[in-house]
């Protein structure tokens, strides 16, 4: 078998999300769809990704991998010369093919043979989304409706910003997270900043080793309640000390939220971040 590694981006609106789920339109099942038909194979092949997103949620630099038999690339050869064409001559026809059978809200923009040891959910170092709002008092650029969430009240960037200070480390953030059987809701928060943008968009960047399941979108909710002045800067990091669901804290809309990248050491170290990554965290 060989290890595929794909570099994709896609616009959540219409998707219920990543996982590939019976019935529903998903990221996972657009792809695995696209590559069963494309290599001709029995049954869909299984995607490994970086990081599930929630339904409407965006990605720009999502990775994922896929284990594929080197015999099935065959079937990208179609009427070709006889001779043997190079492995990356065929993974160029595939990404071109999944440009053609795939719906335009979702991109393969490259595929390559992924090194020894790389496995893109474990060995991944560090994932950074982007949560992009306006406040501006007319409503938001319509033609952005669908990344961009309106907030109907003017916001600090300077509270916003001051009450993230508090948010930042490894910590339990049970607070901010939908807890699942048997998983760990320990994360180390390595950034979460404000800025705005040229158009006035407050953009939140927010960089950690991991995330829990609506994690970034409780956080930026929580912070937004301060931006807007009904809560003092501490809050954010009262409720966080608390580890436990707060009621005050309202997650914000999915559509505002973008995967942006994600980040993995050197290919040596690889294997050794996949296994750290596997081991149960403590405090």
């Amino acid at each position: 078998m060989v290890r595929l590694r794909l570099d994709l981006g896609y616009d959540g609106t219409d998707f219920s999300g990543w996982a590939k789920q019976p019935d529903l339109r998903t990221v996972q099942g657009e792809i695995e769809g696209a590559l069963r038909r494309i290599l001709r194979l029995d049954a869909a092949p299984d995607l490994t990704v970086a990081g599930r997103t929630d339904a409407g949620v965006h990605a720009r630099g999502q990775v994922a991998h896929v284990d594929i038999d080197p015999a099935t690339l065959v079937a990208l050869d179609g009427n070709r010369p006889p001779e043997e064409p190079a492995l990356d001559e065929r993974l160029v026809r595939l990404l071109r093919r999944l440009a053609g059978v795939m719906p335009t809200d979702v991109r393969v923009h490259r595929v390559t043979v992924a090194p020894e040891g790389f496995d893109a959910r474990f060995s991944a170092l560090s994932r950074r989304y982007a949560y992009r709002i306006s406040d501006a008092p007319g409503g938001g650029d319509p033609l952005r409706r669908n990344e961009v969430v309106w907030h109907a009240r003017p916001l600090s960037l300077e509270a916003l910003n001051a009450a993230a200070v508090h948010l930042l480390g490894e910590h339990d953030f049970a607070a901010f997270c939908k807890k699942r059987e048997g998983a760990t809701t320990i994360r180390e928060l390595q950034r979460l900043d404000w800025v705005r943008d040229e158009a006035g968009v407050l953009v939140a960047t927010v960089v950690a080793d991991a995330f829990c399941h609506s994690m970034v979108r409780a956080l930026v909710g929580s912070l937004l309640a301060v931006g807007e002045g009904r809560q003092p800067v501490e809050w954010p990091g009262q409720v966080l000390a608390r580890a436990a669901r707060d009621s005050g804290v309202h997650v914000a809309p999915a559509r505002g939220l973008c995967l942006e990248e994600v980040r993995y050491p050197e290919p040596a170290e690889l294997a050794r971040r996949a296994a750290m990554t596997r081991r149960v965290r403590t405090l």
